[in-house]
């Protein structure tokens, strides 16, 4: 198993990718100041949400997460692996679209997958996203 593999929560959740557990503090508050703004959550702060991942027997940022105990309990490394899956417990930590079937993806929501044909509008027209801007400066200019 491939030590990003290890650290694959119980609900799928990329926690070798979190910031939540970064020893910085200011690293921390960054995401905490985007979960904010693109998901609205307000209980977070730098040093609430340090995580070690809900594998961990260390700290847990998300104390209210339903799958982590559930999975612990019937001793199962990955909810995938649950014959209850895909169930409540998930709906808050996965996207809706995993619970559409393939007819409620076509018709309900694959033409929200915007991102792709705005970004290629947005270079198209000269006005690259700003987040692409800082890559694209920052691969121009490694640091020394």
């Amino acid at each position: 198993m491939t030590e990003n593999m290890k650290m694959i929560g119980y609900c799928g959740y990329n926690c070798h990718l979190c910031a939540a557990r970064s020893e910085d503090p200011v690293i921390r508050q960054k995401m905490v100041n985007g979960w904010r703004k693109l998901f609205g959550h307000e209980n977070y702060t730098a040093e609430n949400v340090k995580c070690d991942g809900c594998l961990s027997d260390g700290k847990i940022a998300d104390k209210q997460c339903k799958a982590r105990p559930c999975a612990r309990e019937k001793g199962v490394k990955n909810c995938a692996y649950c014959d209850e899956f895909p169930c409540d417990k998930l709906k808050p930590l996965i996207p809706s679209i995993f619970f559409a079937t393939e007819e409620e993806y076509s018709l309900c929501m694959r033409q929200f997958d915007c991102k792709p044909n705005l970004v290629k509008i947005l270079i198209d027209i000269k006005k690259p996203p700003f987040w692409l801007q800082q890559h694209s400066n920052a691969s121009k200019n490694p640091k020394k």
